[in-house]
């Protein structure tokens, strides 16, 4: 009987590996690396380059979960990413943090990921050689999008390997502040995307120490200051361009104000302000198609 059960799950892993996503033609297919003695997994839609009709090598998009959470706990959220991947030619990705989280650059951190200083880097960079092999994929346009501490590590990879990455996109997440700072920073210009709420109370929209239940992350900046690091590093001065987002749910009592840097020849730094958003998504726009688009506008830079 036990030897059953064994096949019976080995079996259930390998049909759910393989499954159709919804609203996607593309099938979820789960692998993992050897990184310096560590197992690391990820999901990944199969992308299908010959039904392309663009001869253009796919860019190539990570999706990070939040601190506690999983790879494909992150594809119900961006579901119409996934269902626009074929079409945008793209390949989308689910990576697993280290025991549920991420070794970014909080140094007060008190997960195992950060704890056991897991490589996370060599982790990204094994993977986009992955894709380039296995899907011949773009270097030139590898993306990430991160949630909460998704979004730390997010933040990470621009701060420590900026040379791999052509933007990125933080969501609920503000850079950690000096004290909290457990990074070298190469202090590259970078396109990046903030979109952040004003009542967050896990990830404070002004700073300061980060709340959440059973794990110590320390203090982070506030988003105006997170906004004006990557503005600085671009070489932007002055006020940014403003302008509010239509509200298309007013039942969620959300809105969003917009403020960019954008000029030829630079990389695009963006805030979208979500008031009276907390640690959440807002309803007015989709934040992973949202990042998505932003991504598209840096081609040019």
């Amino acid at each position: 009987m036990k030897k059953l059960f064994i096949l019976f799950i080995s079996v259930c892993f390998f049909i759910s590996s393989e499954a159709q996503t919804e609203g996607s033609n593309l099938s979820l297919v789960s692998d993992s690396l050897a990184i310096e003695g560590n197992i690391r997994t990820f999901h990944y839609l199969n992308h299908k380059q010959e039904n392309q009709k663009s001869k253009q090598k796919p860019s190539l998009i990570f999706v990070l979960h939040g601190s506690g959470g999983t790879g494909k706990g992150m594809m119900n959220g961006s579901k119409k990413l996934a269902a626009i991947a074929e079409k945008e030619n793209f390949v989308l990705v689910y990576p697993d943090g280290y025991k549920n989280f991420w070794n970014e650059c909080r140094k007060m951190a008190t997960s195992a990921a950060n704890l056991e200083d897991v490589n996370d880097n060599k982790f990204f960079h094994e993977m986009i050689s992955y894709f380039t092999s296995k899907f011949n994929v773009n270097p030139e346009r590898v993306f990430a999008v991160g949630t909460s501490g998704g979004g730390h590590m997010a933040y990470k990879l621009a701060l420590t390997m900026p040379e791999k990455f052509r933007a990125i996109s933080a969501i609920i997440a503000n850079l950690p502040d000096s004290s909290n700072m457990d990074c070298i920073e190469r202090r590259s210009p970078m396109p990046v995307l903030i979109i952040n709420g004003t009542s967050d109370e896990v990830n404070p929209y002004n700073g300061g120490e980060v709340k959440i239940t059973g794990t110590k992350l320390g203090t982070v900046r506030s988003t105006d200051q997170s906004f004006r690091y990557w503005a600085q590093l671009s070489g932007y001065k002055g006020k940014p361009s403003i302008k509010n987002l239509p509200d298309t749910d007013p039942s969620d009592g959300k809105t969003i104000q917009q403020f960019c840097y954008k000029k030829k020849g630079k990389p695009e730094v963006t805030l979208l302000k979500v008031e009276n958003g907390k640690h959440d998504y807002p309803n007015d726009i989709d934040v992973h198609v949202e990042s998505w688009n932003f991504f598209k506008r840096q081609f040019e830079f």
